[in-house]
């Protein structure tokens, strides 16, 4: 269901991004479209629940969230926060896949531009479902980081580099202390594209799964696994899921290669 909100006031600048998405995903997928906004409103409520402006916006949403969650109590992942917490992570990383193919192989556009900017919101809204998970916030700072990088140099008529940013780190609070415009001052200016995932399987030929090299298990030792291991393994097989959902077999092979390599031996792959 539709919502129609009026301006948000400068003391809800804030939230803009989380109900733009929302707005986008209203009819492509309502449960990012719910999470968005319920984000919106409690990002909201910390910053301004007195003023007429910020009430004006803040009680429909509230409205629109409670008959929402009522209208969709079927759904799962409207009513479960840790199914919740899957699709929409799941999502993101589709979109961040999306962005970092083209990225990597300097396709540069809006529509790049768009799948990392979205993907970082989505992984902002993960935070309702608590702390994000070390790799979930490296992904998070990379696509804003990317977002925001293109952007400046598409709006500049230069030519972004692709790949990898040199100066990505793991410090978080370092976003944007390259003196970048921060995304979000220009947001307005970027256009509500397609993602364009394809609507129907494209056939790519199968990589060659021999070189992959496996060797039989049964003769090799066991290697003791540490939870945060595991968990990287379980992460990597996942990343590879949804890279098949957009047939994106190249990515697929290099996530199940490296979480094979990870559980054999123990050891990250470079």
């Amino acid at each position: 269901m539709a919502l129609s909100l009026p301006p948000c006031p400068p003391s809800l600048k804030t939230i803009q991004h989380f109900l733009k998405l929302a707005t986008e995903h209203d009819t492509r997928d309502p449960v990012i479209s719910y999470w968005s906004r319920l984000t919106a409103l409690q990002t909201g409520l910390t910053l301004d629940k007195s003023s007429n402006e910020a009430l004006a916006v803040l009680l429909p949403l509230m409205d629109w969230l409670e008959k929402e969650k009522l209208d969709k109590q079927a759904n799962e992942a409207i009513t479960h926060e840790v199914v919740a917490s899957a699709h929409v992570e799941n999502y993101a990383m589709k979109l961040f896949l999306v962005a970092d193919k083209q990225d990597r192989a300097a396709n540069f556009g809006k529509n790049v531009v768009k799948c990392f900017y979205s993907a970082g919101i989505l992984f902002d809204v993960m935070q309702t479902f608590g702390p994000l998970t070390p790799e979930v916030a490296h992904y998070r700072k990379y696509a804003k980081m990317k977002a925001a990088y293109i952007h400046n140099c598409l709006k500049n008529g230069e030519t972004p580099i692709a790949g990898p940013l040199a100066e990505d780190d793991d410090n978080e609070d370092d976003d944007n202390e390259d003196g970048e415009e921060p995304l979000e001052k220009h947001q307005e200016n970027i256009p509500s594209v397609p993602y364009n995932p394809p609507s129907a399987p494209i056939q790519t030929p199968a990589p060659d799964m021999s070189s992959l090299a496996i060797s039989d298990t049964s003769a090799s030792s066991s290697v003791g696994l540490s939870y945060d291991k595991i968990a990287r393994a379980q992460k990597l097989c996942k990343y590879a899921i949804s890279a098949l959902d957009y047939q994106d077999t190249n990515t697929a092979v290099e996530n199940l290669t490296k979480a094979l390599h990870l559980v054999k031996t123990g050891q990250e792959l470079e």
